[in-house]
């Protein structure tokens, strides 16, 4: 029981985190440096494993079992709310955008006409998902997540056996690009809203909760790696934007519509799952009703597209630095005052010296002004 308990958890987490978001990892690696990309790939997702112990230990702390937004505003209160939610907001609209962009831009690669004309086809064929059928393809989740994963596992096996692939594309090391990939690393590891779902999920034996986000944590790290010198490996500094393009051109043939098929339906999923969540977030805590709410949610990425927001990795990168540093920071100061302001004993503690709170913010702020500035 404990066994299915802690796996059961294990997976809500990767599979919260791992997304979409994993096809614009290996542009910015190959961008900054094989190496220095790895070597961000790491050091983020051993902060973001950190980030994900502190929400976990909040919860516990706490009687009551909240969202992301709730623990932000018991202990940081109503500003801190609102900024969650903003972070969240963001992470969310940014996720759609850059879907829609990537997912046009793979059916533009294999069957022509024109981006815009598939972003539409796309589009139309999301807006009617989220309006009404969801419920249908709510039975088939998980086969599509299944689906997803094992698409994604052939697919660095074929690399890594291919060929084409040369490990003499693994090279670069330059300390200065460190920031480079920031924003689109850390918008790949966001996965803090599943925490409360772990906390729920094993209720019945909440010590399982500290080695069920380690491993989720960790599980990340070595699929982006993976990721990231599989498509290296392949395409080398020819790599894409969406990482598939790339590795499909230089297969071609059953290989190229392999990789196609994983890219649009992993952002397909992931669009859904997504759009789903922000619509439920506008009715169920906003009071909106179903159509308003719909409408919200598609409407801010058209507009979006509209104005010239054209790139897919830039969208990955602005939308994970803001949410994904803002979240990071609040969660720190979450913890710190939980500490003091918590209502229960917690069944595990991270303790941390102040050193470390400032060095968090400071990391996730200077990411932050990277990304967008620089």
């Amino acid at each position: 029981m404990n066994k299915r308990l802690f796996w059961s958890a294990v997976f809500t987490l990767t599979g919260s985190v791992i997304g979409a978001g994993v096809l614009g990892i290996p542009f910015v690696v190959v961008r900054s440096g094989f190496w220095t990309g790895v070597l961000v790939i790491l050091f983020i997702g051993l902060v973001v494993a950190l980030i994900n112990l502190l929400v976990g230990e909040v919860s516990l702390r706490t009687r009551k079992t909240h969202q992301l937004v709730g623990y932000a505003e018991k202990y940081v209160g109503r500003f801190g709310k609102w900024v969650m939610v903003g972070a969240m907001v963001v992470s969310c609209y940014g996720a759609l955008v850059a879907y829609t962009l990537g997912v046009s831009e793979s059916l533009f690669s294999v069957f022509g006409l024109s981006r815009l004309v598939w972003a539409v086809v796309f589009y139309v064929f999301m807006m009617l998902v989220l309006f009404g059928g969801i419920k249908r393809l709510a039975g088939s989740e998980l086969f599509l997540e299944i689906a997803k994963f094992a698409l994604f596992a052939l697919i660095v096996f074929l690399a890594f056996s291919s060929s084409r692939f040369s490990w003499a594309n693994l090279r670069g090391f330059y300390l200065p690009n460190f920031f480079l990939p920031f924003g689109v690393v850390l918008f790949a590891f966001l996965g803090f809203a599943a925490i409360p779902e772990l906390r729920d999920l094993l209720k019945k034996n909440l010590k399982l909760l500290k080695s069920s986000v380690v491993v989720g944590s960790l599980v990340p790290i070595l699929v982006y790696v993976l990721f990231a010198a599989a498509v290296v490996g392949i395409s080398g500094f020819l790599t894409t934007e969406v990482a598939t393009i790339g590795v499909a051109g230089v297969f071609g043939g059953f290989m190229s519509g392999l990789f196609h098929f994983f890219a649009v339906l992993a952002m397909s999923t992931s669009f859904i799952a997504i759009g789903y969540a922000l619509k439920q977030m506008f009715v169920e805590d906003f009071g909106f009703t179903n159509f308003d709410a719909w409408v919200l949610v598609l409407v801010v990425p058209v507009v979006l597209i509209s104005v010239g927001v054209h790139s897919f990795v830039r969208v990955l990168d602005v939308s994970g630095a803001v949410a994904g540093s803002v979240m990071g920071v609040l969660v720190v100061f979450m913890h710190y005052r939980a500490r003091f302001l918590g209502n229960r004993k917690p069944e595990f503690v991270v303790h941390l010296p102040k050193l470390v709170y400032v060095f968090l913010v400071l990391f996730f702020v200077v990411g932050l002004f990277y990304s967008l500035f620089l």
